[in-house]
């Protein structure tokens, strides 16, 4: 066995091979760009080092500083977790001319599903099913857009190398063709170094289906059963699930036997995993095409690991290592139903726009035989532009799929972050809603459910602004205490928190901005606690806050939070009702939105890679003016309304800080 193995990447994968390497008795040695120094797969290994400056390209994906690194350190191996290094076939072979053991799969078996359009080739003669498409090689614009009309629309534009939902549109009519393309083309060569693409007839109601595979050198291919990922955005995964709903037996035994063949078809070694497109059409039922082959572990992994009791890393360790598979087919067997929710930092009702920002609070719920957290990030910890905004996997097990997503709902209701945007809210209604509850999948339920999963965010009840109002007491109280101790008389009566006021009765005003309505909260002092006013109501309230857990009750009414305030932001937690409230001061002069007017900022930090308009053009409400990149995404910025393009402020190619004025535009 390896008596010590580096891990080439970050985060939450990160620190995931470094628990099954600690428990194996294996010493870690990590890796880290500058933005990561301080990273929790750092702190978590028995040594870390720096390899380069935060971007990806001058760090994580420079092969030859991580080859030197494991090296000097006398890693017998190289694990190279998901994303990053880890289906680069290069890499591989270098590992193996250092001596190193690439703990994946053969150089050439990465080369072959490498190209879409080989791979594809590749499962053709393999016998396993294809989508009807073009995965050749001519790549000129006007024959693409010929195989297109044949194919017929809505057709599939995919970067031939790479995945993750990256360099790929859908294309629903012919006059949309050329600039889709483009589009793709460009995000494929950023994120993969190559804008070769291939087009498939898109499947307009499909399931996304993948096959968890796993071979060793000694000739044995197994299948660990199968993984639902239908419920995407941008195509990228948001929840996942195993085994897949409505799967029968004989439905799986057809794909895992495909998905061995495609694995066996290229000498295939380690672990990974063959995507499957499904119909969900009851002409087509039971059809199912090639995708893909991941040669790596799954951002999804484990909830493979969760039904089958298995620990994928631990596989791919001994298998590496030249050992047989620890189980062949006839000893592997599915035991209950787990899900997976991808926490990450981002609006969801901005498109889903990654958020960039620092942690200001982190409670997750308790791990158990039931709950699995995978995170890579602690309270403190910065989610940059650099890297994936991924905040934590949240993975739940029980023993049907009911009982699973009830597990999944509480546990949502646990999960806190504060300091940046996130998704949680999201997926509570995701995982609530009728579609997803019924198994209704496919990889348009998203968009299907829209109304559901969109809808106008209700104002905070009495409850949350009167615990809101608490915790504010707490804050000004304390630092009424803080104020008069400083002042060297601790008994003045400045330092009294009792809304003392001239000729008035005392009381104090709180003022509560969310979603752009104001909620007033006037407090008036009494001698067992509070009265409030309040929806045109006055109620009692008592309590206390503390640590951030505030008690209180409201007339009868007993409450519990967790509030959570910084500078002007309150963060309300009260179960699964979470709200984020800005504390407003009513005597200062609020700044009408808009009032800097006339420009159009970058959501984000990134890239401007496209300027499709000039100084002077006249545009309509919705044209397409700036391309930024960030986070290895395009993100087109839009005219807001119709009117006049003043001045380009930035081109193509140049770096820009969130909130940067791009252009500046005159409506009207």
């Amino acid at each position: 066995m390896f008596t010590k193995i580096l891990i080439a990447n970050r985060g939450e994968i990160a620190c995931r091979v470094i628990r099954t390497a600690r428990r194996m008795g294996i010493a870690t040695v990590a890796v880290y760009s500058d933005a990561d120094a301080r990273a929790q797969h750092v702190l978590a290994a028995d040594e870390a080092w720096r390899i380069g400056p935060a971007p990806a390209k001058q760090s994580y994906l420079r092969g030859e500083a991580v080859i030197e690194v494991a090296k000097r350190t006398g890693a017998q191996a190289i694990h190279p977790g998901y994303g990053f290094l880890s289906e680069n076939e290069d890499f591989a072979e270098a590992c193996a001319k250092a001596g190193l053991v690439f703990i994946g799969p053969p150089a050439a078996a990465i080369r072959a599903m490498g190209s879409k359009s080989a791979a594809k080739a590749l499962m053709e003669k393999a016998r396993v099913p294809l989508v009807p498409g073009y995965h050749g090689e001519e790549q000129d614009p006007a024959f693409l857009a010929k195989e297109a009309e044949r194919i017929g629309f809505p057709v599939l534009i995919k970067a031939s190398a790479g995945g993750g939902g990256k360099g790929m549109r859908i294309v629903a009519k012919a006059a949309d063709f050329a600039a889709a393309l483009a589009s793709c083309q460009r995000e494929a060569k950023s994120s993969f170094g190559e804008d070769r693409v291939l087009i498939e007839r898109y499947l307009t109601r499909p399931r996304h289906i993948e096959i968890q595979v796993f071979a060793d050198a000694h000739g044995d291919a197994v299948y660990l059963f199968e993984r639902d990922c239908s419920v995407q955005r941008r195509h990228q995964k948001v929840l996942e699930e195993a085994p897949a709903p409505g799967m029968t037996p004989v439905q799986r035994q057809a794909m895992g036997e495909a998905a061995v063949a495609a694995a066996r078809a290229i000498g295939y070694v380690g672990a990974g995993t063959v995507e499957f497109i499904a119909e969900t059409e009851a002409r087509h039922a039971g059809a199912f095409y090639f995708m893909e082959m991941n040669t790596r572990l799954q951002v999804e992994h484990p909830v493979t690991e969760m039904i089958t009791g298995e620990d994928l890393v631990e596989w791919q360790i001994r298998v590496a290592r030249g050992e047989r598979l620890p189980k062949l087919q006839d000893a592997l067997a599915i035991r209950g139903h787990a899900l997976e929710a991808r926490i990450y930092a981002e609006d969801p009702a901005k498109g889903f726009l990654p958020a960039v920002g620092r942690i200001t609070h982190l409670a997750l719920p308790a791990e158990s035989a039931h709950v699995r957290i995978d995170t890579g990030v602690a309270a403190g910890d910065e989610i940059g532009p650099w890297y994936d905004p991924m905040i934590a996997k949240l993975i739940v097990w029980d023993e049907d799929r009911p009982r699973a997503l009830a597990r999944m709902k509480n546990a949502l209701a646990g999960f806190q972050v504060t300091g940046l945007a996130t998704n949680i809210e999201f997926l509570q209604r995701l995982v609530a809603c009728a579609p997803f509850a019924a198994a209704d999948l496919d990889t348009g339920l998203i968009e299907r459910a829209r109304a559901e999963l969109f809808p106008e965010p209700p104002p905070p009840s009495d409850a949350v602004l009167a615990l809101a109002t608490l915790a504010e007491l707490g804050r000004i109280d304390a630092e009424s205490r803080a104020h008069a101790a400083r002042s060297g008389d601790p008994h003045s009566p400045w330092g009294l928190n009792d809304g003392w006021r001239l000729n008035q009765d005392n009381h104090h005003v709180f003022v509560f901005a969310e979603h752009g309505r104001q909620h007033a909260v006037t407090v008036h002092y009494r001698a067992d606690g509070y009265e409030i006013e309040l929806g045109g109501r006055r109620r009692r309230l008592s309590g206390h806050a503390a640590g951030g857990e505030v008690r209180a009750w409201l007339d009868d009414e007993a409450l519990a939070a967790t509030v959570v305030i910084a500078g002007p932001r309150i963060d309300v937690f009260r179960g699964a009702e979470r709200h984020s409230l800005e504390r407003h001061d009513p005597m200062l002069h609020e700044v009408e939105a808009g009032a800097h007017g006339g420009g159009l900022a970058a959501p984000m930090p990134g890239k401007v890679i496209a300027v499709l308009v000039a100084a002077g053009a006249k545009v309509e409400k919705g044209a397409p003016l700036v391309i930024l990149e960030a986070m290895k995404m395009e993100h087109t910025i839009m005219a807001p309304a119709a009117g006049t393009v003043k001045e380009i402020l930035f081109q193509a190619g140049e770096q820009v800080a969130e909130g940067a004025e791009l252009i500046a535009f005159e409506a009207g």
